[in-house]
């Protein structure tokens, strides 16, 4: 009987479990939503048990649906969303807190008072980050301070850390029965205390935080079999592959050669540009990561842009405004106009990441008169995504030195034609979607059935990649500048909203 790799994807806004063929193409899928909380405003957190047992319905259903048995699944890989942390108690399984989200911008002070001696790239040598609300260091610092019990707690060993893909690997291996406390090296790379060179926590960096090194989960590749899940439809299949959402969709993409970059199109937007076996620092506001260690070789790193809010300014104007009932009607919406009508929509709400990271910027739209409707919103909604990549894109070409060619793209924006044709005006080079734009998911399978021989080697999956649509400029030069220096002018409007 042929057998399958399944991939837990377990985003900011949704779990899912995808089950691929050796082709890579999908078999089935589920995917189930958890709850969004903002308890102040720039907070967001989520209840690690709901995604928790939204994983577990979703593994569930989907084995459902394909028809598959344990024996038919070769082994499971995990993709999470990054950044976001938690932290648990190691007797009862219990988190302490709720899980601080990726978005969230409460460890400003703590950010602030570390950038005090050094700057911003205090740590930038050390880790290829700056000093900012995203990374999940501060993050657990916070959470730290917060209760006076919970540091004596890590300190003798009673707590963990963990980012999603660590929290959901120690509760499938068993939990608080031996349940194995590990993270890959892309998640270690964004928590601000990973050493790039050493692919070690860094101690220098964590008596700065005052994090005890007890609580931290041990350092893995992307690919390898780190343990079998102990319960349900899948006990005994080996866990095999981890890798944080975006490098697992420069994975998916087949990016595995220098030069050669993807963009990913969800809640936020992330652009990646392999660089190989080199550590890149950048001069321009982007990070330096690392894109995937398969087993014993060695590290490759990338580039990375990063755009806080992409697909989520849609589901803000569905959510909040109710100008559309389901994101899918915002194209047409955006359509029923000829352009933007002088208005863009800077979506700072949680400051700007790549290539600011001004943390006191807030959204703004501006240029907006009587003439303005919702169909001039609903355009400058999607512009604004095509626009933050741009600006990423700029600081990568001065950062890389190489011009790119073009641009592969997933995610669940990818499916907007409108979004895509106009990004492709703006970068003016093509912006390719793949057959398959579930890449995220694809890459943490192709990751788990090398470490199991599914696939032999990377340049394998090569075979696997075909285009399914591609989108070319047909804007005139003269335009593309005209609205590059109109947003340029609207992104400097948001500065300094939020007093240090």
């Amino acid at each position: 009987m042929q057998q399958f790799i399944a991939a837990i994807d377990q985003g900011t806004t949704s779990t899912r479990c995808i089950i691929f063929n050796h082709e890579g193409k999908i078999i089935c899928s589920e995917q189930q939503e958890h709850h969004q909380y903002f308890p102040q405003p720039g907070w967001v957190e989520h209840d690690a048990n709901e995604i928790w047992h939204r994983t577990q319905n979703v593994l569930a259903k989907a084995i459902g649906k394909s028809g598959a048995q344990s024996r038919d699944i070769a082994a499971v890989g995990i993709t999470n969303q990054r950044e976001t942390t938690l932290v648990w108690d190691r007797y009862n399984g219990e988190p302490v807190h709720p899980a601080i989200v990726w978005q969230d911008t409460r460890t400003s002070q703590i950010c602030n008072a570390l950038a005090a001696n050094g700057g911003q790239d205090r740590y930038r040598k050390t880790t290829g980050l700056p000093l900012a609300t995203y990374f999940a260091g501060p993050k657990i610092q916070w959470i730290l301070d917060s209760d006076a019990t919970l540091r004596k707690r890590a300190e003798s060993g009673d707590l963990l850390f963990g980012t999603m893909d660590s929290w959901l690997l120690w509760k499938l291996t068993g939990g608080v029965k031996g349940g194995l406390h590990m993270t890959d090296v892309t998640n270690a790379s964004r928590t601000l205390c990973m050493n790039l060179a050493t692919l070690d926590w860094d101690d220098n960096i964590l008596a700065d935080l005052n994090l005890p090194r007890l609580m931290l989960p041990s350092i893995q590749s992307s690919s390898q079999i780190y343990g079998e899940i102990k319960e349900g439809d899948l006990r005994g299949v080996p866990i095999a592959g981890i890798l944080g959402d975006q490098q697992a969709a420069l994975f998916g993409q087949t990016c595995y050669s220098v030069g050669e970059a993807k963009n990913t199109y969800g809640t936020g937007c992330f652009m990646l540009l392999n660089t190989g076996s080199e550590i890149v620092l950048s001069r321009n506001g982007l990070l330096t990561t690392v894109a995937y260690k398969i087993g014993d070789q060695p590290a490759i790193y990338a580039l990375e842009g990063s755009i806080a809010i992409a697909g989520a300014l849609v589901q803000w104007l569905r959510d909040n405004l109710g100008i559309i009932t389901r994101s899918a009607d915002i194209e047409p919406l955006a359509r029923s106009v000829a352009d933007n009508g002088g208005i863009f929509f800077v979506p700072a709400f949680s400051g700007l990441f790549a290539p600011y990271w001004r943390s006191d910027a807030r959204a703004i739209i501006a240029g907006m008169t009587q003439y303005t409707n919702k169909g001039h919103i609903a355009r400058a909604v999607l512009e604004a995504t095509a626009f933050q990549v741009l600006e990423v894109l700029d600081a990568m070409n001065k950062d890389s030195g190489v011009d790119l060619r073009a641009l592969k793209v997933d995610g669940g924006m990818v499916v907007n034609d409108l979004l895509m044709q106009f990004q492709a005006d703006l970068l003016n080079v093509p912006v390719i979607r793949p057959s398959v734009s579930e890449t995220t998911a694809l890459g943490a399978a192709y990751a788990a059935g090398l470490a199991v021989g599914f696939w032999t080697e990377i340049e394998d999956l090569r075979a696997n990649w075909k285009e399914d649509k591609r989108w070319v400029s047909t804007m005139e030069e003269g335009k593309r500048r005209k609205l590059y220096a109109g947003w340029k002018k609207a992104v400097k409007s948001t500065f300094n909203w939020v007093d240090s």
